[in-house]
């Protein structure tokens, strides 16, 4: 009789630690990582700063090429440019949705 339990305490701590291991990914899915918490925060305080540094710059750009110091085509481009820099994110997420990455 003593056998049978220990069979049965063994195979119970073999279940309860079969079952733990599989609930282990989906504990580990919920957590979110401190590095990613850290980089969005960062993300996010330089794309603060960052916003009225362009619009000014844009400013500048438009009133350099009113007045004839650069040409048109040098201000389209790195207004283009800018716009790419700020949507690289909605960007990304667009191409990898393309390639189902």
């Amino acid at each position: 009789m003593r056998q049978s339990q220990a069979g049965n305490a063994g195979t119970r701590r073999i279940a309860i630690g079969l079952l733990v291991l599989q609930a282990a990914p989906l504990v580990a899915h919920a957590q979110t990582s401190p590095f990613d918490t850290g980089a969005d925060s960062l993300l996010t305080w330089a794309l603060g700063i960052a916003m009225p540094i362009a619009a000014l710059f844009i400013i500048g750009l438009g009133i350099a090429a009113l007045v004839g110091r650069i040409s048109w085509g040098l201000a389209v481009g790195c207004i283009v440019g800018i716009a790419l820099i700020f949507g690289a994110p909605q960007l990304v997420t667009w191409m990898r949705g393309i390639f189902g990455v």
